[in-house]
């Protein structure tokens, strides 16, 4: 009860805690951030106690309008919230609320009013154009707002959502444990998964050195994809294969559901970039 009178503190009486961002957006950007949620976690979707919260949605609130149609083909009572801390954007994305769909002026101290929880938190785009150093304690903020076993996805994608990185994130008793790193190509069409290196969180993008960890990991995924390649042309079963290979034979956690693997979800644990193999 002590948190939740906090949060209505918050609404309208505290400056939010942020900077302004670039805000560029576009539809279906964040597409696979939905389908992950309902792939990965239907109960949670399904049941969800708090609001979806969709942190950034930018000069255009699209993502927030599309996120609360997907999921509420599994949830009809789901709602969600999107949070700027741009005022002109705000007012902007006004026109576009409507049942279960609000838009708030706020940033990581989300404006909560007295008695709301938060379920998801979706940052995406907003920390990667932050200093590093600065990642901890936007994460603390966000994290007071969860709700037991809620989720943070906070990553960052290229302009049309053709790829997608994000670490995931989950509240659990009194902290805040990262618990997989996820890629997440578009399988319509051919990639290299080298190409991830540039839309890396921003936890990662500064430590893809040459000879490093994450330059092995990616290394290990081509040479594992080329082979997977040479079985099938099947772009899925292309992914399937060179993640489970590279699971096998290189020795990286992940996540071996054929659910997650068919729609192009690559979901590392916790403990990469490093490699039971390694350690």
């Amino acid at each position: 009860m002590a948190h939740q009178r906090r949060s209505g503190q918050r609404l309208g009486h505290q400056r939010p805690f942020g900077l302004v961002t670039r805000g560029n957006t576009a539809p279906n950007r964040l597409r696979k951030t939905d389908t992950f949620l309902a792939v990965a976690y239907p109960e949670l979707v399904r049941h969800m106690a708090g609001l979806y919260v969709d942190l950034g949605f930018g000069a255009y609130p699209i993502t927030s309008v599309e996120t609360l149609h997907r999921l509420r083909r599994l949830n009809p009572d789901l709602e969600v919230m999107g949070v700027e801390i741009d005022p002109e954007r705000v007012a902007r994305a006004a026109p576009f609320a409507e049942p279960g769909l609000s838009f708030r002026l706020g940033g990581f101290n989300l404006p909560l009013a007295a008695g709301e929880r938060v379920s998801v938190i979706r940052a995406f785009n907003v920390l990667r154009q932050y200093r590093e150093a600065a990642v901890e304690a936007a994460l603390a903020e966000l994290a007071a707002a969860l709700t037991e076993g809620g989720l943070i996805l906070e990553g960052t994608s290229d302009p049309l959502g053709r790829l997608l990185t994000f670490n995931l994130y989950e509240q659990r008793g009194a902290g805040l444990d990262r618990i997989a790193l996820v890629l997440a190509p578009t399988l319509r069409s051919d990639f290299a998964p080298r190409q991830f290196q540039a839309v890396l969180p921003k936890n990662f993008i500064h430590h893809a050195v040459p000879g490093g960890l994450i330059d092995c990991f990616f290394a290990a995924w081509h040479a594992a994809w080329q082979h997977s390649r040479a079985r099938s042309p099947e772009p899925r079963q292309i992914f399937a294969h060179s993640a489970l290979r590279l699971a096998d034979h290189s020795g990286y956690a992940l996540d071996r559901r054929l659910a997650l693997l068919r729609r192009g979800f690559l979901v590392l644990g916790p403990s990469w970039p490093e490699s039971a193999l390694e350690g």
